[in-house]
């Protein structure tokens, strides 16, 4: 059995990258299981609420609605443990990492995986700023993390940053082109809109799940009141028809009781004038 190693803090962490080379496959199964798939209060910040919440799981979905219809091989989470070889854990608010299954993970093991994180999104709301916009701009470049976006919901603002090259060690920021930041790892755009963060494809705007839903449900609506309007005009349309097929039917009832008028009155002309012939005899 392998021990799981500890960070200076007496958390547990992923065995570094000489000690993983050396373990064997069941070894290597063994510590992957036994690394744990959340992390304590301690290592996290404290609970933001909504602010915080809506934030982060907008971004996700929009995200994911985006790369399911791309067809394009990414993994997206949020909050996951994230375990890099002999460095204590972590679980950014939003991480990406393309070429990946976006399978079901309670872990995410660099070793394991044999892939490091692409992109980390952290949203700031309240507590200490330090943590997002100092210390986790080193760790993250420190790690090899080519993009973090940071986005401070407090004061509706982001900031973005980049390694310059795979070997930089330290972020070189993103600056935007009026008002919206490239991300050339999403291969989107990124903005602050209002109170929300946004992510432009070219042009077009990505919609959150909520707004897919609300504009899937307005077509939705405009369907049925199409077809509720349809259904209107054709029962207008068979009223009409019958009621013409009414008017026709009453118009040969009158010329057929005409035509028996007509003919019972020639009759009566000629009855008339028989009459009259034979009393003038």
């Amino acid at each position: 059995m392998v021990a799981v190693p500890s960070s200076p803090t007496g958390y547990p962490m992923a065995p570094s990258a000489e000690v993983w080379a050396a373990l064997s496959s069941a070894q290597r199964a063994a510590v992957v299981a036994a690394l744990p798939g959340e992390v304590t209060y301690d290592e996290m910040a404290m609970p933001e609420g909504d602010l915080h919440f809506r934030a982060k799981v907008g971004a996700l979905s929009a995200l994911r609605a985006y790369f399911e219809r791309q067809k394009r091989r990414v993994y997206l989470a949020a909050e996951l443990p994230i375990y890099y070889p002999g460095e204590p854990r972590f679980a950014p608010d939003l991480i990406a990492v393309f070429d990946s299954d976006d399978a079901l993970r309670s872990k995410w093991v660099v070793s394991a995986e044999g892939k490091a994180l692409d992109w980390v999104l952290e949203v700031h709301v309240g507590g200490d700023r330090k943590k997002d916009a100092e210390l986790n701009v080193a760790r993250y470049a420190r790690l090899g993390i080519p993009e973090y976006f940071l986005y401070d919901r407090a004061r509706n603002r982001l900031s973005a940053y980049r390694l310059a090259s795979p070997e930089a060690t330290s972020y070189t920021p993103i600056l935007p082109n009026q008002g919206l930041y490239e991300s050339r790892v999403l291969g989107l755009d990124v903005q602050v809109e209002r109170d929300r963060l946004r992510f432009y494809a070219g042009t077009a705007l990505l919609l959150e799940s909520e707004e897919l839903i609300a504009r899937v449900q307005a077509m939705a609506d405009d369907s049925l009141q199409r077809a509720e309007e349809a259904e209107r005009l054709h029962a207008e349309e068979v009223r009409l028809r019958a009621e013409a097929e009414q008017r026709r039917e009453e118009a040969e009832q009158r010329r057929e009781e005409e035509r028996r008028l007509r003919e019972a009155a020639e009759q009566e002309v000629a009855r008339l004038r028989a009459e009259l012939e034979r009393r003038e005899r």
